[in-house]
């Protein structure tokens, strides 16, 4: 196992079983990974949104909402802030074991 899927482990445990999609997530969730080391506790609910969008076309799949962020519903813009959350929440655990660590 790498160090990308580790965290992306780490990320989905941290998203309510309620909103985690009912298909193979692994891909997307080492996006997220990739999203926590380049962005960390910055990352934003458009961040997300553009490595789902990402993930979708890279499967194959067309949906609705690969789109850009903005011309997304409010609502649709709000389905990413339990992946940001998750993504936040673990950059900030690596960032606080990094200061303890000698």
């Amino acid at each position: 196992m790498t160090y990308l899927h580790e965290l992306a482990i780490e990320i989905r445990n941290e998203v309510p079983e309620d909103v985690k999609p009912d298909t193979d997530t692994v891909d997307l969730f080492i996006l997220y990974a990739v999203l926590l080391l380049a962005k960390g506790e910055t990352v934003s609910c458009e961040d997300v949104h553009n490595a789902w969008a990402a993930w979708k076309l890279l499967h194959g799949e067309d949906h609705e909402s690969v789109r850009p962020f903005a011309e997304l519903t409010p609502a649709t813009q709000d389905e990413d802030s339990p992946y940001v959350v998750a993504i936040r929440r673990v950059a900030q655990r690596h960032r606080s074991d990094r200061r303890h660590s000698p």
